[in-house]
């Protein structure tokens, strides 16, 4: 079998030239820089992302977390009930819609939102600790993301 030359185009199919794998290897690195400070406290990375957006707004429905989060209720239900397990949230039908289940958090949910500041402020330290290059990388993954869902 023949070596490629150097001055063969890399192929397209090998996995180093795959977006989606380098943005696969860097959301688990991500949930790794979160653990040290997530787990003490009980928490998985998918419900910091619900308390991120219950931070934001609280009272939501299921439906209004899961579409900003990118979830569906069958994978964000047991989320939310492991959250109400672990007294960080309640959830109850909303008295305008019994079809709706309005999420809020506890006054424990609320609580651990400044312990958790702690594991952002450690990955914008380990990336640089310059905030304008982070939020130009997100808009451009968010950006990735939007093309992509509007082109299924």
């Amino acid at each position: 079998m023949e070596n490629a030359s150097p001055s063969a185009a890399p192929d397209p199919l090998h996995l180093d030239q795959q977006l989606c794998f380098a943005a696969y290897t860097a959301a688990h690195a991500f949930a790794a820089a979160y653990k040290p400070v997530l787990e003490p406290l009980g928490l998985t990375y998918p419900q910091y992302l619900v308390l991120l957006v219950l931070w934001t707004q609280d009272g939501l429905s299921v439906k209004e977390i899961g579409t900003q989060l990118h979830l569906d209720s069958g994978t964000l239900t047991p989320i939310l009930k492991r959250m109400e397990g672990a007294g960080l949230l309640k959830r109850r039908r909303d008295p305008n819609d019994e079809r709706h289940l309005r999420i809020a958090l506890t006054e424990q949910g609320r609580a651990v939102r400044d312990t958790v500041a702690t594991a952002r402020e450690r990955v914008v330290c380990a990336l640089g600790g310059d905030e304008k290059p982070i939020q130009q990388l997100k808009d451009e993954l968010h950006a990735v993301a939007k093309k992509l869902r509007e082109s299924l």
